[in-house]
């Protein structure tokens, strides 16, 4: 069973449908009794790093998540869901993350030149850095779809892919049974899908 951890800030439906899709056992849930039975966790996310973080924290389930993670349970964070993995946001101000992977989010605006929109909305290919299984059924270049005006820096150590937008921006992460992609599987089309079912089987 996959647990979509619902927080009130996630992009819930598409991706429990995803899921479904590729004939996986998925429920949209809060309940931390669901969380710690699931046999992994997806963190879904839109919006706003202080919020979610926020939300997270008054409802416990940034604890509960950091423990699940740390018992070694499959854990894969989607947009804003990657970024609250992280150290820290630099968001309107400075949030700290549940720091299951190292590294900040940053800004696009002054990183990026000046003649590139933000937020960054459209089909990206990806440049693979390290080895994956989360790859295993894609290729380099293979495109994804993006929405985001920030991004994971200083995270090298877990970068698995890149996107050009201007300079390389991280689009996905790995470490141990943490994962995270910057970009949306569940709008990625054939190649999101296959991402996903590329994670139910991670540990199978």
């Amino acid at each position: 069973m996959i647990a979509i951890i619902d927080y009130g800030v996630g992009n819930l439906f598409s991706l429990s449908s995803s899921f479904k899709k590729i004939g996986a056992e998925v429920m949209i849930t809060s309940n931390p009794e669901d969380i710690k039975n699931a046999d992994k966790l997806v963190l879904p996310g839109v919006g706003a790093f202080g919020d979610a973080a926020e939300k997270l924290r008054n409802s416990g389930l940034d604890k509960l998540i950091i423990e699940e993670a740390n018992k070694g349970k499959k854990l894969l964070g989607i947009c804003l869901g990657m970024q609250l993995l992280f150290d820290k946001s630099f968001e309107y101000g400075e949030h700290n993350g549940l720091g299951l992977i190292s590294g900040n989010v940053i800004p696009m605006e002054n990183n990026i030149p000046k003649n590139l929109k933000i937020p960054h909305i459209g089909w990206n290919a990806l440049k693979f850095h390290n080895a994956s299984p989360l790859f295993k059924y894609i290729n380099e270049g293979d495109c994804v779809y993006f929405v985001h005006s920030f991004y994971a820096d200083n995270c090298e150590d877990a970068l698995i892919a890149s996107s050009e937008y201007g300079k390389q921006i991280t689009a996905a992460v790995a470490k141990d049974n943490v994962f995270g992609c910057q970009f949306h599987p569940e709008k990625s089309g054939n190649i999101g899908l296959n991402i996903l079912k590329a994670f139910c089987e991670l540990g199978d």
